[in-house]
């Protein structure tokens, strides 16, 4: 299945989401490669965005991931990407993204904290994670929003749903 090839895909969403792992079904689905921020900090930086926040903070850490979303949107040929939810903050990468075709999996905080608890690569800047992740999303909805083509909801349908549910969506907007 080849879909508008020359747009990248764009998965975001707070910690916990799936992100990674929607953005993997997506990039399989359309033989397209994927770029994952996580994976872009750490082989950039040497660390995960954990010991980033814990060593440089939270402002270094999403300056740092902003960076290697607009290198991950320049990239050729166009991949999928699996992007921190702390870009939308950045105005500067927000417009970036106005070429993408933007997915956001908005998701209850209280859901995507039970899913952070295995991931020891997700920086904790709280201890109450329901109350960190509540914060970020009202902080960053109205960026989402502005960003988003597309929101699902991952609580409620499957990662291999939610890519079906990009993919008819893609689909149907070639065809229009």
């Amino acid at each position: 299945m080849r879909i508008m090839t020359d747009t990248p895909i764009v998965v975001m969403g707070l910690m916990g989401a799936g992100k990674s792992t929607v953005a993997r079904l997506l990039a399989d689905a359309l033989g397209r490669p994927m770029r994952d921020s996580d994976a872009d900090l750490e082989a950039r930086y040497g660390a995960t965005a954990a010991a980033m926040a814990a060593g440089l903070g939270a402002d270094e850490l999403h300056a740092r991931e902003a960076l290697v979303l607009r290198e991950a949107l320049a990239a050729r040929p166009s991949p999928v990407i699996a992007a921190a939810a702390s870009t939308v903050e950045d105005p500067e990468t927000r417009r970036a993204l106005a070429p993408a075709f933007v997915v956001f999996l908005d998701g209850p905080p209280e859901v995507l904290a039970e899913r952070m608890k295995s991931s020891p690569h997700r920086p904790h800047f709280k201890p109450d994670l329901v109350r960190m992740l509540t914060e970020q999303r009202d902080l960053r909805l109205p960026g989402f929003r502005e960003v988003a083509d597309l929101t699902v909801d991952p609580s409620t349908h499957k990662p291999e749903e939610i890519a079906a549910t990009v993919l008819a969506h893609l689909e149907g907007a070639k065809t229009r």
